[in-house]
């Protein structure tokens, strides 16, 4: 029986669960500078959405030790030099949900697996305020 068991095993060993995320984290941070979303399905957004969470977190203190740490979790310099120069930085005032799951109508072709993008909050304060303006008169 499945009672009381909190993780998600998205049918994989340990070792291909850890990698899974590892990687669609990655690609996350590598997709920054372009598009600054991902397509996977939805079981997978929400495995991932904690652990990006964390990291963008610790790349808000940008320390060597921080530096070092999100190194050893993802693994990739590239990912990691996103992280701490681009998108910590850009999130420093925000104290939380950097990223968000958006549903799409589209199922995989496949097995028709539900489909999500998981990408960035994007903060706009320069329309956010022309938007407030124009409200407000």
């Amino acid at each position: 029986m499945r009672h009381r068991k909190s993780n998600k095993r998205l049918g994989r060993s340990t070792a291909h669960r850890l990698a899974l995320r590892r990687n669609l984290v990655r690609s996350l941070f590598l997709s920054y500078n372009e598009s600054k979303y991902i397509l996977t399905t939805v079981e997978k957004a929400k495995f991932v959405k904690p652990f990006a969470e964390k990291l963008i977190t610790l790349a808000k203190d940008n320390t060597l030790h921080n530096y070092r740490r999100g190194l050893k979790l993802l693994g990739d310099e590239d990912a990691v030099k996103t992280l701490f120069d681009d998108i910590g930085p850009a999130y420093r005032e925000r104290p939380g949900g950097y990223t968000r799951i958006v549903r799409t109508a589209k199922k995989r072709l496949g097995d028709k697996a539900s489909m999500a993008l998981f990408g960035f909050v994007l903060d706009r304060p320069a329309e956010t305020a022309a938007v407030a303006d124009s409200a407000a008169e």
